[in-house]
């Protein structure tokens, strides 16, 4: 149970050391993209990654080469559905959220809260994080599609705004 024998061991050893090469080499080629926040399918992308990982550490019947090909089969999905998503608004709107007014002209938009279930003290701690003392003060909070929040204070709202690429059914306060 707790110990099969010295070859298994060494098989682990040097199969971890081959594959986390490759997956270095994989991810690095990749590109830096592949290193960025994460969005809901770059976590698919990297719990697959990991669990492909652990499948050619620990599973006899999966050759180096065979784990290598899956892990660079992974990795260029991933770019190819990056590059796509960049260059189509269709694939782009199938594999990434859209960001989220929760906040706009100093009011919370209890609707697109309960949607994306974001509790009013959440937004709170991210417009204190943001140095801003009253939530008057704050002309936007948007709900990013890596889960972070981005506080756009009044005093730093133009025209030419950041939120152009927000949906402007989602700033009409409820």
């Amino acid at each position: 149970m707790l110990f099969d024998s010295w070859d298994d061991l060494l098989r682990v050893l040097v199969m971890a050391g081959l594959a986390y090469l490759i997956l270095i080499a994989a991810v690095r080629a990749s590109g830096k993209r592949a290193l960025s926040k994460m969005n809901a399918f770059d976590l698919v992308v990297t719990v697959a990654l990991g669990s492909t990982l652990a499948t050619i550490l620990l599973n006899r019947q999966v050759a180096l080469l065979e784990g290598a090909a899956a892990l660079g089969m992974l990795v260029a999905l991933q770019f190819l559905t990056a590059w796509a998503s960049v260059r189509s608004g269709g694939v782009r709107r199938l594999v990434k959220a859209e960001p989220t007014v929760l906040l706009y002209q100093g009011r919370m938009l209890r609707d697109a809260m309960k949607a994306q279930r974001v509790a009013p003290d959440e937004m709170r701690q991210a417009i204190r994080a943001q140095g801003v003392g009253a939530v008057e003060d704050v002309q936007a909070v948007v709900l990013e599609t890596d889960g972070s929040f981005s506080v756009i204070p009044r005093s730093q709202y133009g025209s030419g705004t950041a939120l152009d690429n927000v949906r402007r059914s989602h700033l009409d306060p409820a």
